[in-house]
C-alpha cells in the first residue's frame, strides 16, 4: 500500500514538472517572438544614425587643370631665306645663346666686303681732309708762285720797253698791246698761284672735313647693318628650354610672319618651337575664388601618377573671369615645387588648393543632408526615436563630409538613411535625400 502511494505521488510530481517546463518554454518563446517583432518594427537607431562630430577642418578647393609650359616661343629668322644648317632636334635641352640653326648668308657676306672697301676709301679721304696738305705740296705751290712772279717781272719790263719803242716810232701799237696782254696774263697766273698757295697753307675747309667725316660714318653704319643681318642668319636660343617642335628641314625656304603658330601652318614661318619650364593652369569657379590666395600651397595629383602628390604654390590669379558654357571661373597658374622632372606638358592633373584650418567645425556625412519643403536640413531622432526634420545652415563640403554652421549641436545624432517607418512620412511631407 505504501509503495503504491509513493508511486502515485511520483507520477503526480513528474506531471507538474513537465507542465512547468512547458509553461516556461512557452513564455520564453513568446517573449523572444515579441522582442524580435519589436526589433523588426523599430530598427536600431545606432545603425541608422551617426553623431555630429567636431573636427579641425582644412578648407580645400579642388579643381582640374593641365600642365603647360611657362613660356613658349616659335623660333623664326628675321629675314626670309634658305635654311642651311639645323643643329638640334625635338626633345633636346638647349641653353641661352646656343646656336640652333643657320640661314644662307653668301649674298650678305659679299655685300659686307663691298661696304668695308667703301669705308676704307671714305676714311682715307677723311684723314686727308683732316690732316691738311703735305709740306711737299706747299713747297711746290711756293715754287709756282715764285715762277709766276718772275714772269710778271719780265713782262712788266717788256711793257716799259715797248712803250718807249712805240714812242720812238720803232714798234707798232699792236705789238705793244700784245706785250701788255702777256703781262696781264702773267699777273693773273701769279694771283692764281698765290691763291692756291694760300689754300694749301690754310688747309681744307671745315665743311669739307665734316662732309668727309659724314661719308665715313655712313659707311660704318652700313657695315653695322649688314653685320646685324649676318648675325640674324645664325639662330640662337633666347632662353634655356626644350625643343618641342620642328617645322623646317635643311634646304627649306623660311619666310617669317608676325603670326606665330604651333600648328602645321607654322612650317613656312618657323623653324622650331622652344618651351621654358612647366606650370599648372587650373580654372577655379567663381564661388571658390575667394579661398585662393597668391603663394597658397597646392597639392597636385596627375592622372599618370595617381599614387603621388606633387607640391606647388599659386603664382598668378587672373584678374578677369572666364565664362564658358554659362560657368564663370578664374584662371589660376600654379608654380611647381616638386614634379618638374616627372610631369610633362599636356598632362591632366587634379589641383587641390590648401586653405586655412577651422577648429571645432561641426561635421556630418553629406548623405545626412536632406530637403523638406525646399528647406535644407537633417533628420534627428525625437524622444520616441522617430525621425524629425531639423533645418540647418551648411558650409563647406569635401571628402563626403559637410560643415554645419547652424542648427545642430555636437554629439547630436542624425540619420544617414530614412528609417523604414518614416520613409512614407518623409515623402508625404516633401522630404527627399540629397545623396543616396
Amino acid at each position: 500500500m505504501t509503495m503504491e502511494l509513493a508511486r502515485s505521488r511520483f507520477k503526480l510530481s513528474s506531471w507538474w514538472l513537465a507542465l512547468l517546463i512547458t509553461t516556461i518554454g512557452a513564455i520564453a518563446i513568446g517573449t523572444f517572438m515579441r522582442i524580435k517583432e519589436k526589433n523588426a518594427i523599430e530598427p536600431n537607431l545606432n545603425n541608422l544614425t551617426v553623431p555630429v562630430a567636431t573636427k579641425t577642418l582644412t578648407i580645400k578647393v579642388e579643381t582640374s587643370g593641365t600642365a603647360v609650359p611657362i613660356e613658349t616661343v616659335n623660333i623664326s629668322p628675321e629675314l626670309s631665306g634658305r635654311l642651311v644648317a639645323l643643329y638640334v632636334d625635338r626633345g633636346q635641352s638647349v641653353q641661352t645663346g646656343q646656336i640652333l640653326a643657320k640661314m644662307r648668308s653668301t649674298e650678305l657676306e659679299a655685300k659686307l666686303a663691298r661696304a668695308k672697301a667703301q669705308l676704307a676709301e671714305d676714311e682715307a679721304n677723311y684723314l686727308k681732309f683732316k690732316s691738311g696738305n703735305r709740306s711737299e705740296e706747299i713747297e711746290m705751290a711756293e715754287a709756282r708762285v715764285a715762277s709766276a712772279r718772275s714772269k710778271v717781272n719780265l713782262t712788266a719790263k717788256r711793257v716799259d720797253r715797248y712803250r718807249y719803242l712805240v714812242s720812238q716810232g720803232v714798234e707798232t701799237r699792236d705789238r705793244l698791246d700784245q706785250i701788255i696782254s702777256e703781262d696781264q696774263t702773267s699777273r693773273a697766273s701769279l694771283r692764281e698761284a698765290q691763291q692756291q698757295l694760300q689754300e694749301l697753307r690754310s688747309g681744307y675747309r671745315e665743311e669739307d672735313i665734316q662732309q668727309a667725316a659724314a661719308r665715313a660714318a655712313a659707311s660704318r653704319a652700313q657695315i653695322q647693318e649688314i653685320e646685324a643681318q649676318l648675325d640674324a642668319t645664325v639662330i640662337r636660343a633666347p632662353f634655356d628650354g626644350i625643343v618641342t617642335q620642328k617645322y623646317a628641314s635643311i634646304g627649306a625656304i623660311v619666310t617669317p610672319t608676325t603670326s606665330a603658330s604651333t600648328t602645321a601652318s607654322a612650317t613656312s614661318s618657323s623653324i622650331l618651337t622652344l618651351t621654358k619650364g612647366l606650370e599648372i593652369v587650373a580654372d577655379v569657379p567663381e564661388a571658390s575664388i575667394a579661398r585662393v590666395k597668391l603663394g597658397q600651397k597646392v597639392e597636385i595629383i596627375a592622372d599618370s601618377y595617381p599614387d603621388r602628390i606633387f607640391a606647388g604654390r599659386v603664382r598668378q590669379i587672373s584678374p578677369e573671369a572666364i565664362v564658358q558654357n554659362n560657368v564663370t571661373s578664374f584662371e589660376i597658374r600654379v608654380e611647381l615645387v616638386t614634379g618638374k622632372s616627372e610631369l610633362l606638358s599636356g598632362m591632366n592633373v587634379d589641383a587641390i588648393f590648401i586653405g586655412e584650418s577651422v577648429t571645432d567645425a561641426l561635421m556630418v556625412p553629406t548623405v545626412a543632408i536632406t530637403t523638406q519643403n525646399n528647406r535644407m536640413g537633417v533628420l534627428v531622432a525625437d524622444d520616441r526615436g522617430k525621425a524629425k526634420f531639423q533645418p540647418v545652415k551648411v558650409g563647406i563640403t569635401q571628402q563626403g563630409q559637410t560643415q554645419i554652421l547652424q542648427g545642430l549641436q555636437p554629439q547630436e545624432r542624425v540619420f544617414i538613411d530614412f528609417p523604414q517607418n518614416d520613409r512614407q512620412y518623409s515623402k508625404e511631407n516633401g522630404g527627399s535625400l540629397l545623396a543616396p
